[in-house]
Order: C-alpha cells, then sequence, then structure tokens
C-alpha cells in the first residue's frame, strides 16, 4: 500500500501578520500529514494566502490566484481578499473555497475535501516551534488580531475585525519556544500593539512563576528575560509608549520603535481618523531621544491623501526635518474600494501625488543618509542575516528585516547566519553601513 502523502503548494501574500497565519496553516498541514512542495507541477492542490489591504495588493491576490489555478487546477482561497469572496468569485469562479484571515479551520476543511489526509504513524513529529516561513534566526510574533481604529483609509477591521489579544502568557511560551529553537531576534507585529490587552481590561496571567498583565509594557518586560533581540512594530504613539524607554535604555529590548504616523497636520489626521495628539508628537519624540540616545525610529506616511493642500504638505516636510526620523516609507493615497476616505471631497491629481511623494521620498534621504553618517567610526552589535563571496549581510539594532538597512561586512566570509558580530562601521549611504569586524 503507497505511504505518499498529499502534496499541497503554498503562496504566501501580504504583510508579516499574514505570514504568521501562512506558517500556522502549514504547521497544520505538516501535522496532518500533507508535504508541502514549492512548485505548481508537484502540488496535488494549492492554498494561496491573499492580501486585500490596497488596489495593487488586491490585484497581485487576484494575478496569484489565476496563476496558480492556470498551473495547477485546485486553489483554495484564504486571507483578507477572502472578505471579499464575490469578487474572487467573479474572476475565478472554479476556486475550490474561499475563507477569510485567520479561519484555519475553513482552510483546513476546505484542504481535507480537496485532499483527504492519509495518516501516517511514522511520520516525522514537527518540532516544538512548527514552520517557519522566515530564516532560522529571526520570527514574527504574533500578540493580537484585528484593530479597534477605523481610519478612513483603512478596510483592515472590516476584514480581520475588531480587536482580540492573545493572552500574554500564551505569547510568552510561544516566544520562549522560538527561542529554544534558535531564533535571535522577536518581531512583535500586530495591527496596533500600543493597544495590547485593552480588549481583555489587561488580564493577568502567569508565567515563570511571575504575574503578568496582558499589556504592551508588561509583554516587553516578560520577553527580556529570553535571550533574544525584541523588536516592536506598529506601535501607535500613546502616552504609555514612555514606559518602554527604561526598558529600551536597560539593553532589555532594541531601541526601536515603528509607529505609523501618517501625517503631520492636524487636519488630515483628523480626515484620516487617526488616534493620537499631532501637537505633542515632536516633543514626544525629542523626550524619548533624550532619554534613549541610541533610538530609531521608523514610520510611514500618505501624501496627496484628499484634500492636502500645499501648505499641509510642507507641514508635513517640516514635520519631516524636526524630527529626523531614521527609517520612513511613504506612499502617494491611493482609494481602496471599501474605504471611507474614498467619498472625501478634494481628491489630489495623481501628478502631483507623485510630485509630493517625489520630494518627500528626497527630503527623507538627506535625513537618512545625515543620520547614518553619525555612525561611522562607531562600533555596533550586529546579527548576521547573508553569507556570501564578497563577505557578509547583517543588521544592526537599527534595521528590521526587509524594510531596513543593511550592514555589509566586507571581511564576514566566516560567519554564520543568526550569529552576533561587532562591527566598526567605515562608511555608509543614506540606506545601508559598510563595516569591518570590530
Amino acid at each position: 500500500m503507497s505511504r505518499e502523502h498529499p502534496k499541497v503548494g503554498f503562496v504566501s501574500l501580504g504583510c508579516p501578520k499574514a505570514l504568521v497565519d501562512s506558517e500556522r496553516i502549514l504547521t497544520q498541514l505538516r501535522a496532518e500529514g500533507y508535504e508541502i512542495v514549492p512548485s505548481y507541477d508537484a502540488a496535488d492542490a494549492v492554498v494561496v494566502n491573499t492580501c486585500g489591504f490596497i488596489d495593487a495588493a488586491v490585484q497581485e491576490s487576484l494575478d496569484a490566484i489565476g496563476e496558480a489555478l492556470h498551473e495547477n487546477g485546485k486553489v483554495i482561497v484564504t486571507g483578507c481578499l477572502g472578505k471579499r469572496s464575490e469578487l474572487i468569485r467573479e474572476a475565478y469562479p472554479e476556486v475550490l473555497a474561499i475563507s477569510g484571515p485567520q479561519d484555519y479551520g475553513s482552510v483546513m476543511d476546505a484542504v481535507h475535501t480537496a485532499l483527504p489526509p492519509r495518516r501516517d504513524p511514522f511520520v516525522d513529529l514537527l518540532p516544538d516551534t512548527g514552520v517557519k516561513l522566515t530564516p532560522k534566526h529571526y520570527a514574527y510574533l504574533k500578540i493580537a488580531e484585528g484593530c479597534n481604529h477605523n481610519c478612513s483609509f483603512c478596510i483592515i477591521p472590516s476584514m480581520r475585525g475588531r480587536l482580540v489579544s492573545r493572552p500574554v502568557n500564551e505569547v510568552l511560551n510561544e516566544a520562549e519556544k522560538l527561542v529554544r529553537g534558535g531564533v535571535k531576534e522577536l518581531l512583535v507585529i500586530s495591527q496596533d500593539t500600543s493597544a495590547y490587552g485593552v480588549d481583555t481590561r489587561y488580564a493577568e496571567h502567569a508565567w515563570r512563576d511571575k504575574t503578568y498583565r496582558t499589556r504592551m509594557t508588561e509583554l516587553c518586560e516578560g520577553l527580556s528575560e529570553l535571550d533574544a533581540w525584541v523588536r516592536l512594530h506598529y506601535v501607535y504613539p500613546y502616552p504609555h509608549v514612555d514606559e518602554l524607554m527604561p526598558l529600551m535604555a536597560e539593553g532589555k529590548i532594541l531601541p526601536y520603535l515603528d509607529i505609523p504616523f501618517q501625517h503631520a497636520s492636524p487636519r488630515i489626521l483628523k480626515l484620516m481618523k487617526r488616534p493620537g495628539n499631532i501637537e505633542r508628537t515632536l516633543e514626544r519624540v525629542q523626550a524619548w531621544r533624550r532619554a534613549v540616545p541610541e533610538l530609531t525610529l521608523r514610520s510611514t506616511f500618505i501624501v496627496g491623501f484628499p484634500g492636502e493642500t500645499d501648505a499641509e504638505f510642507e507641514e508635513l516636510l517640516d514635520f519631516l526635518r524636526e524630527a529626523e526620523l531614521d527609517r520612513v516609507g511613504a506612499f502617494a493615497y491611493s482609494p481602496v474600494d471599501g474605504a471611507a476616505a474614498n467619498a472625501l471631497p478634494d481628491p489630489i491629481d495623481e501628478e502631483l501625488k507623485e510630485d509630493r511623494l517625489e520630494r518627500f521620498m528626497q527630503v527623507q534621504a538627506e535625513i537618512s543618509a545625515e543620520r547614518l553618517q553619525r555612525r561611522i567610526g562607531q562600533t555596533l552589535q550586529v546579527l548576521v542575516d547573508e553569507v556570501g563571496t564578497e563577505g557578509a549581510l547583517a543588521r544592526s539594532a537599527a534595521d528590521a528585516p526587509e524594510i531596513d538597512g543593511l550592514v555589509r561586512i566586507a571581511d564576514g566570509h566566516d560567519l554564520k547566519p543568526g550569529q552576533f558580530v561587532q562591527v566598526r562601521v567605515e562608511g555608509a549611504d543614506q540606506h545601508d553601513l559598510d563595516a569591518r569586524l570590530a
């Protein structure tokens, strides 16, 4: 009797939160005896985990579904775009099943229907940490699902629902397993990390013989007990972010904050329905830097939002120059199907939007380059990501994977991925640093 296991192909699109969803689905597939294969030809069916945040992501997801159908024929769709099943069915009525984000049960039901599992008691057991789609030395740690904000440009709450925080002990247990499995850097993610635990009224749970509240600061205190870098993403600038500064100053978590400011004009922020008081944001940024001089600030902004005047755009540029943010991403406003902002008056001409985006990025490139120049001559601890013929590529505390810069180590040929080393910075451009082993 054949013991060959059903083979599943997998396409994962979208943000790190979707990546964690993919890891969970893949872990369950492997646990049930399915073999994960890297090509359409080898697969008996394909799962596509989609993104639906902006129009370009919707199109990318639809294209991926179409390609999987063309190359394989048996396709199961999940993820954020799954919330708009009518759009998928209209384009591809032949897909086997459609489910939304975090709906692992529906995905597995669809896989079971398409490919009944063949149980084998001799299949190797999965490691504690399950399947990871990131390199062995770093992992995304998702602490919550959903979001309680109703930003006018965003449809994520309609896709992922209201905030649902994971119990703090459950998160800390997962982090502990990841570190035991070789992870050197934990990237904390959720839709709004600052709001972690609000929905549970900061419920208390025991971990390692100590009680922790389900709250951002206490979570970070627990994570600091593990031997790993801890990096925070998607942190809204609420007052209690100030509580993190002592943890950063003491080296317990990385001096790094990813804060999506989105704009600097109070009127535009109000139109965006963004939380936070921008008038106080600049002074709080300056206070954080006084408390933690090594603090790296990353942010994202939208230019060309409906109604944005020339003066408001200049206000945004002035904020950039004063805040001196280290890492910045920006997007020209793009209507998203179902977003409230689509109904706002005075849309900005496409050419003007692109012109503003170009000017914005030019100003930020100068700021980033100048801040990186200050690193020359410094000795930094870095985490090695890759090693090749031209040396090693690593990241400092200031660099999140995929979205920030790199540290190029010319004499790092003998290093290993996942290794921490000290380097001396010898050069810099507007994104990356050049260094040698210290």
